[in-house]
């Protein structure tokens, strides 16, 4: 028995599957199975009802749960701490952020803290808000960074930034006269929108409900970049944060109009798992992100 078989068990547990289980562990359905055979020869009882679909615990298995999550909760404590002492001003912040505010944003932040800690290395990894919220969960991640965050008993979850968005065309397009509209001109327009997993899709339908808009859904994506590049060979419009499209506003190839009814922003925010044990540096950048540290 050792940590990472409580972690599969309990993966398999929270998860209700063995190929989710399999998939999250990097490893085969078959080696799942064989743990938990393994571990069920152990103890002695049946910790998984196999027959029921999702997978259910046994009243042996549950308890099994509980004990699992309780020491790999400890241990990620202890793992934690050990490692705020031993890279107290060195080592490494492993930070997971969506696409956009890792490539638009979070430059600027890490060039301020390798101004204080130049020996720290901030790990960015891009990834997808469900990903994160995943990772920042289970230790993977110190730092989160996404857009409309969710609240969650088991994150701090911390505001970032108030990103402005705009309505964002080709340049030859009917509406790239204006330099601002109501947002009322969008009605029945070719319109480029996020898949429906995506945060921020739900946000820009949230106010389209609140002003009666309805407009005409032509392709879905999952991330910005390729929103942007359907929007520069003229296939629709779409409403974007205004910072992630000022290369192509230098260089002409989109244009940004304002859209005068109201200032539309996305809430973007920081998560942190709560509890965890972080360096001093990992905590001098969260502050940076919550804008309590002055420009350095």
């Amino acid at each position: 028995m050792n940590i990472d078989t409580l972690k599969l068990f309990k993966d398999v547990a929270e998860l209700k599957s063995f190929s989710r289980a399999a998939e999250r562990n990097s490893i085969s359905q078959s080696a799942v199975s064989q743990q938990l055979a393994q571990m069920e020869l152990m103890h002695r009882c049946q910790l998984v009802d196999r027959k029921k679909r999702p997978i259910e615990l046994t009243r042996q298995g549950e308890l099994f749960y509980l004990a699992a999550r309780d020491i790999i909760d400890r241990y990620d404590q202890f793992r934690s701490e050990l490692n705020s002492l031993i890279f107290a001003t060195t080592g490494r912040i492993n930070v997971a952020a969506i696409f956009s505010i890792g490539m638009h944003t979070l430059p600027d932040f890490i060039k301020k803290m390798m101004v204080r800690y130049p020996e720290v290395k901030v790990h960015v990894e891009y990834l997808s808000s469900s990903k994160i919220y995943e990772q920042v969960l289970t230790g993977e991640i110190d730092i989160g960074l996404l857009a409309n965050p969710r609240r969650d008993r088991h994150l701090d979850v911390y505001d970032f930034q108030l990103e402005p968005l705009v309505l964002v065309c080709n340049p030859v397009h009917p509406l790239a006269a204006n330099e601002s509209i109501e947002i009322s001109a969008l009605q029945f327009e070719r319109f480029i929108a996020f898949e429906q997993t995506i945060p921020t899709r739900h946000w820009i339908d949230d106010i389209f409900k609140r002003y009666a808009l309805e407009v005409n859904p032509v392709m879905e994506f999952d991330n910005i970049e390729t929103i942007k590049r359907a929007i520069e060979i003229n296939t629709g419009v779409s409403i974007l944060p205004r910072i992630a499209i000022e290369l192509e506003l230098s260089a002409g190839t989109l244009k940004a109009i304002e859209l005068s009814n109201e200032k539309f922003t996305r809430p973007t925010g920081v998560i942190v798992r709560k509890n965890k044990v972080l360096s001093r540096p990992a905590k001098y950048f969260i502050k940076l992100l919550r804008n309590e540290i002055a420009n350095q």
